[in-house]
């Protein structure tokens, strides 16, 4: 009964389990809980943060895999990644626990759909490539098209500069309404920049996913106390992530 239920709802608690049982007339632990699931190969684990994706969604993404599943690692390389992200001053955002298997971890009934993020302490854009980071800054209003044409105009370019990005390099933004406006898609055309087509929903695929968890993991390490040592923090720590790790996320 333990296993088929954890199976068929992987949120369920131990002391569901516990509750299920008393009402079925058979008294456990949670400790023997926790044992027999071990010894099923199932054990309690963060449940995975993943978007929320339609149909459609899974569609393009599928498609955009197809496109560029044979695309040479030198492409790749002359890619420059971008991105927003929050960063929390004290704490860490709310998880939730399930019973999973090993390497299930993204397995829908083990994920926790999300959107978008909401409101956070400080925002912040930045960029790398293969090459290493790009700018970092911290976005201090509510981002709008015209802030975020700003934002590519005073940092895109030099960053391509001080990586030293070969001819013909290709910028990477996701599908954000500031983003795919009109008036910044005339911008990236009158500039010349080619933009990587993006699926919707998409910000699992970007690498630049894995240098914000660096990020952050540093940044929770030196424990900022207010909102001025933690934006000082984060261009430090940034700084500091070894090129190597760059490249890394880059194979990822």
């Amino acid at each position: 009964m333990i296993t088929r239920t954890v199976s068929k709802n992987p949120r369920t608690t131990r002391g569901d389990l516990v509750n299920d049982l008393q009402r079925a007339g058979t008294k456990v632990t949670k400790a023997t809980i926790s044992n027999t699931l071990r010894h099923q190969g199932l054990k309690s684990c963060s449940a995975r943060r993943v978007p929320l994706l339609k149909p459609v969604h899974v569609q393009a993404r599928l498609k955009f895999a197809r496109e560029h599943l044979d695309d040479p690692e030198e492409d790749w390389e002359n890619v420059i990644w971008s991105d927003e992200t929050k960063i929390e001053l004290f704490g860490k955002n709310s998880t939730r626990r399930v019973w999973r298997r090993k390497n299930a971890e993204l397995h829908p009934k083990n994920t926790i759909p999300t959107v978008k993020y909401g409101g956070g302490n400080i925002m912040l854009w930045g960029c790398f490539s293969a090459k290493g980071p790009g700018r970092l800054i911290r976005v201090k209003e509510r981002m709008n098209g015209a802030m975020y044409r700003e934002i590519l105009s005073d940092n895109l370019l030099p960053s391509a500069r001080a990586l030293k990005m070969k001819r013909g390099w290709v910028f990477q933004h996701d599908n954000d309404p500031k983003h795919t406006a009109r008036a910044t898609k005339e911008w990236l055309r009158k500039k010349h920049f080619k933009v990587l087509e993006w699926p919707s929903q998409s910000p699992d695929l970007n690498p630049i996913e894995n240098l914000w968890r660096e990020l952050k993991v540093r940044v929770a390490q030196r424990q900022p106390q207010n909102i001025t040592a933690l934006e000082e923090i984060c261009m430090e720590e940034w700084a500091k992530i070894p090129a190597t790790v760059f490249l890394h996320n880059q194979e990822l």
